[in-house]
């Protein structure tokens, strides 16, 4: 006879060889013992686990001739001796199509199945149909097999294997019991593996079984393909194969884990210059950038997963939950537990983001081993970078604050001798600020001058200076710190008043004014007219008491008040100093209405935002009570002017009440 690979030789013939899918196996025999056969079956899952064998062995229990609690058949296994077994197992039963749905996907194929289904089996109970990799099949052809699906014949049974079962119409899927498989456990295989070793005479160690059982990845098939591949290319020793690690590692072109545990013990170290020269030495020896990059990614989850799952370095606490996300064998349990140790769980999670992006990079990079290096020398960065809680521990609490207000201070300087390990060391260092914000001092008051009537600019000048800050001092700038200044500089605002609703405030900070170069002289600015006509100031109080009187129009009179009003026939502008932005929020529609109302119907209105002329314009003191007197003597937006030169533009009252 030719020879059979592991995988056909070996394929279970019964429920109870079938391993990992007890949820699937307990449910189908408790149907036949109770006669409960559904007409469609739908069995879903990872590649190589057993879809396709559980269905055979399916059809071999509801075609055997033998009754169940017969002695030939005492349970609802098949029995494995009869005609109808032995043909079917063999793969020649007439009464049982295997039809390959990845070829036959057609609606003219389909159309013949139905046909057929009409016809009675020609000898065994049932006529069944399995359809392996059932997605495949068009939505034509599945509209086509509907209504053979809703009301059968009594002797036929679908059974419809598939990877992605997704892609099967719900149409189907409703009229079927769908079966969802498992991908098959480390142990579960590892035992098999076990197991096909001792029966064919191989010397295998169980590192070696460990990583056959962990490159199959949940599939048992694929396991056993690679168990094959390794004894044919294995070592004789006494007419018996001998199978080593290393050996089954160079086969499948990976390295050994040991490695990315050197790589993270180097990151944790900071050192940068080991990892490039392992890394060199893996690329020089043939290893492709994706194929590593896949390797460390599951390498780093295992060690996340060990870390979450609090695996110690000796691989303490790895059975139960621990073990059941931990795929893999007990050595390298205790080798991510290791890795685990040296690092945060937040640091094994931004490891392995890195490692995952430059994985899915490598598929479309030209020069991939350039970018292997690079996601490699990320580790190494992520490393020195300080978390934010971190950080946000050292700003300290503002006394009397209650713990709400926090001061900004820069990070402090330890002396303390430096810790055992490089990773501690590198953890303690200072970190020195870019920029050193200096302490501003108060600003003080200009000396009384006379108002200019015609005030001359500098051309260096912008257009935001005031005429009346000419002669007032600069502010204080920002300059950036020398590299051997390390002075923590404390900065803390005073504890707001509470006030009854809040004020939102439009502050305008004042650059620093260039010198004026004694040289040139500018134009004059332009006279802007401080006086409203008659007219035009009756119209003027007239509104500004009607949005006064108004509720919640406190800021729009505020605003109109101080307005410049010109009537030129039925035309009313009124040039305000808020801000094109601002403008919207202050005088909002209801306001405008209110103000419409007051001056009559039959006067045009246009409200303007403030210009630069306008701007320029010093404004009248505010009343007392009103939002623009209470902001000027608020403490926080006093501080503010002193210490960023600022000035309030305009203030909007958000009280109901005002």
């Amino acid at each position: 006879m030719a020879y059979q690979v592991l995988a056909r030789k070996y394929r279970p013939q019964r429920f109870a060889d079938v391993a990992g899918q007890d949820h699937v196996t307990v449910t189908l025999m408790n149907a036949l013992t109770q006669q409960r056969i559904a007409h469609g079956y739908i069995f879903s899952g990872h590649r190589g686990i057993g879809k396709t064998t559980i269905a055979r062995i399916l059809a071999m229990a509801l075609n055997c001739r033998n009754v169940i609690g017969s002695p030939q058949r005492p349970t609802a296994e098949p029995c494995e001796i009869c005609e109808s077994c032995t043909e079917i197992r063999a793969g020649n039963a007439v009464d049982v199509i295997e039809i390959d749905a990845a070829t036959n996907r057609g609606i003219d194929e389909i159309r013949e199945l139905r046909d057929a289904a009409r016809y009675a089996p020609a000898r065994d109970r049932y006529k069944i149909y399995i359809l392996d990799e059932a997605h495949q099949i068009t939505d034509a052809a599945f509209n086509a097999l509907l209504k053979t699906l809703e009301e059968p014949p009594e002797h036929i049974v679908f059974m419809m294997a598939t990877t992605q079962p997704e892609d099967i119409p719900q149409t189907v899927r409703s009229r079927c019991q769908h079966f969802s498989f498992h991908a098959v456990k480390l142990v579960d295989i590892l035992g098999e593996l076990r197991g096909i070793a001792t029966k064919e005479g191989i010397d295998a160690d169980d590192a070696a079984l460990s990583l056959l059982a962990e490159a199959g990845d949940g599939s048992m098939r694929d396991a056993l393909s690679i168990m094959d591949q390794a004894i044919a290319s294995a070592p004789m020793h006494d007419g018996r194969a001998v199978l080593d690690a290393s050996q089954i590692r160079e086969l499948m072109g990976t390295v050994p884990n040991a490695v990315f545990e050197k790589i993270l013990e180097a990151v944790d170290q900071n050192r940068s210059a080991e990892v490039m020269t392992v890394a060199n030495q893996l690329l020089d020896s043939g290893n492709s950038p994706a194929q590593l990059a896949r390797q460390c990614c599951r390498y780093l989850r295992n060690t996340l997963i060990a870390k979450i799952a609090n695996v110690g370095s000796d691989g303490v606490a790895a059975d139960g939950a621990a073990g059941e996300l931990l795929q893999i064998s007990a050595d390298e349990q205790r080798r991510a537990g290791r890795s685990a140790a040296l690092f945060t769980e937040e640091e094994l999670t931004r490891f392995l983001q890195i490692m995952l992006r430059t994985f899915d990079e490598l598929g479309y990079r030209q020069e991939q081993r350039f970018h292997f290096e690079l996601g490699l020398l990320k580790l190494v960065h992520l490393r020195r970078l300080l978390p934010v809680e971190e950080l946000l521990s050292g700003i300290p609490v503002a006394p009397g604050s209650g713990g709400t207000q926090r001061g900004i201070s820069a990070p402090k300087s330890t002396s303390s001798p430096a810790p055992s390990t490089a990773s501690a060391a590198v953890r303690t260092q200072p970190v020195t600020p870019a920029f050193v914000l200096a302490p501003a001092p108060p600003r003080p008051t200009p000396p009384p001058h006379p108002v200019l009537e015609k005030p001359t600019f500098s051309p260096f000048q912008q257009n935001t200076t005031r005429a009346e800050d000419i002669s007032a001092p600069a502010p204080p700038i920002i300059k950036p710190a020398a590299a051997v200044i390390n002075i923590p500089v404390e900065v803390k605002l005073p504890e707001p008043v509470p006030t009854p609703a809040a004020i939102p405030i439009e502050i305008e900070t004042t650059a620093p004014e260039p010198a004026i170069l004694p040289s040139v002289q500018a134009d004059a600015a332009p006279e802007i007219a401080t006086t409203n006509s008659p007219e035009a100031a009756a119209l003027q109080q007239t509104a500004v008491e009607a949005l006064t009187n108004a509720r919640g129009q406190q800021s729009a009179a505020d605003a109109l008040d101080e307005a410049e009003w010109h009537l030129d026939g039925i035309t009313l502008k009124v040039q305000t100093g808020v801000s094109k932005t601002m403008l919207p929020i202050v005088v909002n529609a209801e306001a405008e209405k209110i103000v419409r109302a007051a001056i009559g119907a039959g006067i045009k209105l246009t409200i303007l935002p403030g210009t630069a002329a306008t701007s320029e314009k010093k404004k009248r003191p505010a009343h007392a009570g009103s939002a623009q007197a209470k902001a000027t003597e608020h403490p926080i937006v006093q501080q503010a002017q002193r210490l960023f030169n600022a000035e309030i533009r305009s203030v909007i009252d958000l009280r109901d009440d005002n």
